[in-house]
């Protein structure tokens, strides 16, 4: 698949024109701003099917990799690529954006009482909607892409970052989104705007309707979220662990992970291979053909734990991001450790390997 110009996705009227699918945005100075679109099998890739992955495409950008991104879930403009250059050019936006569609449940873009300053629209906040379905999308963010966002977005004044509680995300991918960060309005002019003591949600009205609304703000949104101070730090998601070798429970290194874990470990695959490294322990190569069984461990703080297990997994291998498939429920974003060192040495495990 080409890539697809911002002329196709005009940012007016507010919130501008959105993908019908996820894609990754870069900008040109020979053609200016576009859009890649993204598609998955075992991974994301860009193109179309047999694309390059994407994790290796953003590494030939010079852009960090998907375990770098936070998961920030977008229901506005931001969904909007002509946006997302106008961010490149007005507020030093840089590097690939990643834009993941997603569908969330119980919760609803709903029109704001205030207005944007730049040009008079009536801006979106979002809201809890018990029942709702929407389309909206899941940015997977640098650090320094965020930062930009926080200026946009007027972070502390008119809007806070927190982390989402309420309601539930999956990306197209069908991967559950656990806690995503996300813009929540906090002035005034940011809280729902409710006209007959309801909120309107943007799906049922476009912006010119919207626009002569006549209504008073909501005491609040109705939301459950936690409130983030300072930069997100990728390492605090997902928090979650697959875990196939000597870090599963009752084996040898579990007591490592026991001490960070919260909840009763579940049995779960993901994709790849379990090869015997000839030193005791196993090495999880990621393939597409088949799938590591292990157990997902939910841990209750991600950043100490991770602290622990990098230094326990040392160089010999690379902590990833992957979607596990439990017995029972959703797929389910997790770290988990893959080989780095030199596969040539592997060998298959032998029979009654117990780690």
């Amino acid at each position: 698949m080409r890539p697809v110009p911002d002329d196709d996705f005009p940012a007016d009227p507010y919130p501008g024109a959105v993908p019908p699918f996820s894609f990754v945005h870069l900008d040109d100075v020979q053609i200016g701003g576009h859009s890649h679109p993204l598609t998955f099998d075992v991974c994301w890739r860009v193109g179309g099917a047999g694309g390059a992955e994407l994790d290796l495409w953003l590494a030939g950008h010079g852009a960090p990799p998907l375990a770098a991104r936070v998961p920030l879930l977008s229901y506005g403009s931001n969904r909007n690529p002509s946006k997302i250059t106008w961010l490149r050019r007005s507020l030093g936006l840089t590097g690939p954006v990643v834009v993941l569609r997603a569908r969330t449940e119980d919760l609803a873009a709903v029109w704001a009482s205030g207005f944007r300053a730049r040009d008079g629209q009536r801006t979106s906040v979002l809201g809890a909607a018990p029942g709702a379905i929407e389309e909206h999308a899941v940015w997977l963010a640098t650090p320094e892409q965020v930062a930009v966002l926080d200026r946009c977005e007027g972070r502390d004044d008119r809007y806070r970052l927190a982390r989402l509680g309420t309601g539930a995300v999956h990306t197209d991918d069908g991967l559950r989104i656990e806690a995503p960060w996300c813009y929540l309005g906090l002035s005034a002019i940011r809280r729902p705007l409710l006209v007959g003591g309801s909120p309107v949600r943007c799906a049922d009205l476009d912006q010119a309707a919207a626009f002569a609304l006549d209504g008073v703000p909501a005491p609040d949104d109705g939301l459950s979220a936690t409130t983030v101070r300072g930069a997100p730090d990728p390492d605090e998601w997902p928090s979650a662990v697959f875990v196939y070798g000597t870090l599963q429970p009752g084996h040898r290194a579990w007591p490592l992970l026991a001490e960070h874990a919260v909840g009763q470990p579940r049995r779960a695959t993901v994709a790849g291979q379990v090869w015997d490294t000839g030193f005791g322990y196993p090495a999880l190569v990621p393939d597409g053909s088949s799938r590591a069984p292990g157990w997902v461990v939910t841990v209750r703080d991600p950043l100490s734990a991770l602290d622990h297990l990098d230094r326990y997994e040392g160089s010999e291998y690379r902590r990833i991001r992957v979607a596990a498939a439990p017995d029972h429920g959703p797929r389910i974003a997790c770290w988990t450790y893959a080989w780095a060192a030199d596969d040539g040495q592997l060998t298959v495990l032998p029979r009654g390997w117990t780690g």
